[in-house]
């Protein structure tokens, strides 16, 4: 089904019954999308300072009190337990199971965090009559570990996670002017061009999401990703983590005009 149009209360509705389990790229046009951290507080502070150590990655949109699964800026009526199609488990920095409801391992100790998604400057990107591949061939965006390395903060260090969307030639200039307008969800590209150079061996293999098509033309471009704390979660093995699932995103109710500048 087409959910481009639907109201972002009522994706979340959907997504909590669970007849929205997919990606959620190209859903709610024009809304705000959002990815997830979840951690003990004893380690909040340090992953708040890793996310300002590391704008571009992790841009932070809420952070919920103690305990607390509601947020009070970016959407109301939510539950952050529920509102996700995916969630990632983590102990010590492995990845254990992957679910669509964390309520049975939420607790009064915990603190979220509502990080900036590029998905939100794709409606910009079509309105600016720039392709968007995935949305396109009905994928999740590829995502690639980098050689990128990121501001270490208390436990919390590793390498730069990127998106990738093939752009036309004639249309980088474009994309970038696009997306540079929306610091609050990542903007500008962090490469474009060269793989090689940020560490990628081959743009056919993602990390996470699925391969898109490159077409004849196109060059690879490349900006900052918010599953960049999931690999910092692998790489600092905190007791507890709980994450999104790649592309599976959470939808607000601010409009990405209000993300701008």
């Amino acid at each position: 089904m087409d959910f481009s149009k639907e109201k972002p209360s009522e994706v979340r509705k959907l997504i909590r019954e669970g007849k929205i389990t997919g990606p959620t790229s190209g859903i709610c046009n024009g809304y705000a999308q959002a990815n997830l951290v979840v951690l003990k507080k004893e380690l909040a502070y340090d992953f708040l300072l890793f996310a300002m150590r590391n704008r571009r990655a992790c841009p932070i949109l809420e952070v919920t009190d103690v305990g607390s699964r509601s947020l009070e800026k970016m959407a109301k009526d939510s539950d952050i337990a529920k509102d996700f199609p995916s969630y990632r488990i983590y102990e010590k920095g492995e990845l254990i199971r992957e679910v669509s409801d964390v309520s049975e391992y939420w607790n009064d100790d915990l603190i979220a965090f509502l990080i900036g998604c590029s998905f939100s400057f794709e409606a910009e990107l079509l309105e600016a009559d720039i392709p968007v591949r995935h949305i396109e061939e009905g994928r999740n965006v590829p995502m690639f570990n980098t050689n990128i390395k990121c501001e270490n903060a208390g436990i919390f260090h590793g390498n730069m996670v990127v998106s990738m969307r093939p752009i036309p030639s004639e249309l980088v200039v474009k994309a970038i002017e696009v997306t540079a307008a929306m610091s609050m969800v990542h903007g500008a590209p962090i490469a474009i061009g060269k793989p090689e150079r940020i560490g990628i061996k081959d743009i056919n293999k993602p990390d996470y999401g699925d391969a898109v098509t490159v077409k004849s033309g196109e060059i690879p471009v490349f900006w900052p990703c918010g599953v960049t704390p999931q690999a910092a979660v692998m790489a600092s093995k905190p007791d507890f983590c709980i994450t999104h699932s790649p592309g599976h995103m959470f939808i607000t109710d601010v409009k990405n005009t209000n993300l701008k500048y």
